[in-house]
């Protein structure tokens, strides 16, 4: 589950770089822009879904207050 989440945040931010990187070369890239926060907008809400299933199903205990 770790690897995952590792490589759902590398997903993630790779996502955002490449974003950034078709916004700073010009307004003619506005597609490729909408589709790359697209792909992190995804990846955030798979990311989200699959903590709450490794909670649900004790996969990942979270650490709380003792």
């Amino acid at each position: 589950m770790k690897v995952l989440i590792a490589v759902a945040l590398l997903g993630i931010v790779a996502s955002l770089g490449q974003a950034l990187f078709a916004m700073s070369s010009g307004p003619d890239q506005s597609a490729r822009v909408v589709r790359a926060l697209t792909v992190r907008i995804g990846l955030s809400v798979a990311l989200f879904a699959a903590l709450l299933i490794g909670a649900h199903f004790g996969l990942i205990e979270p650490l709380g207050s003792r």
